[in-house]
């Protein structure tokens, strides 16, 4: 297949071998249950329950904090034992309400939320998809009802569901556009038919060759949706990225997707959308990718939220070697953890072992002057200059230079036979700039 792509970009060793072909388990949890106030970009949610309470699966146990925030529904039955401080995959510590399971699962009624999609106006779906405390489940985990309210919202022509998974190792996309296809399109159809002009596009590497088959044989009859075919590439699924290799329009760092008329949808948000608005249920769960080649049987689970990181490992059969390196997420976005007491939240995608930890290893040098982090930049940026600027504090210069236009991706420090640590300088430099704009 031809596929559409970006300048720049890198091809890392992909790893999806090791649980590609794996269908997704459910997992149940033995445990105690975690649910984190803050998974989400915005304000944290705040708990409407108390120590003490019995909650069941699906009940709203807090609620958002604000408009940019999203509430917070238990995956189990049990009683609250516990509002108090517990670390998260980002390895800070926040106000997490904890359940006590008692392995009973009963459940809310979740027919009750069910509606007559026909008599349902955009606010309407808006409200649902609120109340469920649906957030981009891709990692950023900003909430969902208010990207889907835009400024321009009549300018609004395109809503791309992201389903490039270029992350390595990672392939809980890839399983759910195999075994749930008609989840994906129906929750996409929910999306384009909040706005007049939208069409949908699924956006799919070439690497996943049965996804594009199965979809497209789906949405052949259906017009105001297509599937695009890109190039398999890191990082393909980054969201300025993906709306230039599926559309050919450009974002900088001072625009939003909404301001080139784009939204993007991570794939299983799009199927969390389906799930609340046509089934009723509130983002409870969501699938997880085991692997690494430290994990002895790698996988993918769908998983209750506030599941310990522990357990999930245990159900892939632990680890047929020690780890050196322990990663939420993928091995270029992801964070590496030093604790496996916490909890699955919304935006957990993989929970990634190896046995080799690469950066640890390498021992930094001068910058030589090669290019090859200039190459691969798909933010079109020069990051040697970058870094130097960061390094020496010269703001000014790093804003002339486009420091902003950096995504962080790690391509420069992936390529850099030096081994100095671009991305992080940059990424610490864009944090201290950020803070300072707020301010």
């Amino acid at each position: 297949m031809t596929g559409f792509t970006f300048k720049g970009g890198i091809h890392p060793y992909s790893g999806k071998r090791l649980s590609r072909d794996k269908e997704v388990v459910a997992y149940v949890p033995q445990g105690e249950v975690v649910y984190p106030l803050s998974q989400h970009i915005g304000a944290p949610a705040n708990p409407i329950v108390k120590k003490g309470d019995y909650v069941v699966v699906g009940q709203k146990i807090a609620e958002a904090g604000g408009f940019v925030s999203a509430n917070i529904h238990s995956s189990v039955s049990g009683t609250v034992k516990a509002i108090e401080m517990r670390l998260t995959p980002g390895g800070n510590k926040v106000s997490s309400i904890v359940i006590d399971n008692d392995h009973l699962f009963e459940e809310t009624d979740y027919s009750s939320n069910i509606k007559n999609l026909e008599s349902l106006y955009r606010e309407d779906v808006i409200e649902i998809i609120k109340e469920a405390g649906i957030v981009g489940m891709g990692g950023a985990g900003f909430p969902t009802h208010v990207k889907l309210q835009p400024k321009n919202e009549a300018d609004i022509d395109t809503i791309i569901v992201n389903g490039a998974e270029c992350e390595p190792y990672i392939t809980s996309d890839y399983r759910r556009m195999v075994e749930e296809p008609d989840k994906v399109i129906l929750g996409l159809q929910i999306l384009i038919n909040l706005f007049d002009r939208a069409r949908g596009i699924i956006a799919i590497e070439d690497n996943k060759p049965d996804a594009v088959r199965i979809l497209r044989q789906k949405v052949k009859d259906i017009p105001r949706i297509s599937v695009r075919v890109l190039k398999t590439k890191y990082p393909e699924g980054a969201e300025r990225q993906l709306i230039y290799a599926s559309t050919g329009r450009y974002v900088n760092s001072k625009m939003l997707p909404a301001d080139a008329g784009v939204i993007v949808q991570n794939l299983d948000t799009v199927i969390s959308v389906y799930e609340a608005v046509i089934e009723g249920k509130p983002l409870i769960s969501r699938v997880v990718t085991v692997t690494g080649d430290c994990i002895a049987n790698p996988g993918n689970f769908i998983v209750p939220l506030g599941t310990s990181y522990r357990e999930l490992i245990m159900a892939a059969g632990g680890y047929k070697r020690d780890p050196e390196k322990v990663i939420s997420g993928g091995p270029m976005m992801g964070k590496a953890i030093y604790s496996l007491d916490i909890p699955v939240t919304k935006g957990t995608s993989a929970i990634l072992a190896l046995s080799h930890d690469e950066v640890a290893a390498l021992t930094p040098s001068e910058c030589i002057k090669c290019g090859r982090c200039v190459s691969v930049c798909p933010g079109r940026v020069m990051p040697n200059l970058l870094a130097d600027y960061a390094e020496h504090g010269r703001y000014e210069k790093f804003l002339e230079a486009g420091g902003m236009e950096c995504c962080e991706c790690g391509c420069c420090s992936y390529v850099c036979p030096a081994k100095r640590h671009l991305t992080q300088t940059i990424a610490g430099t864009r944090k201290y700039m950020l803070a300072k704009r707020k301010k």
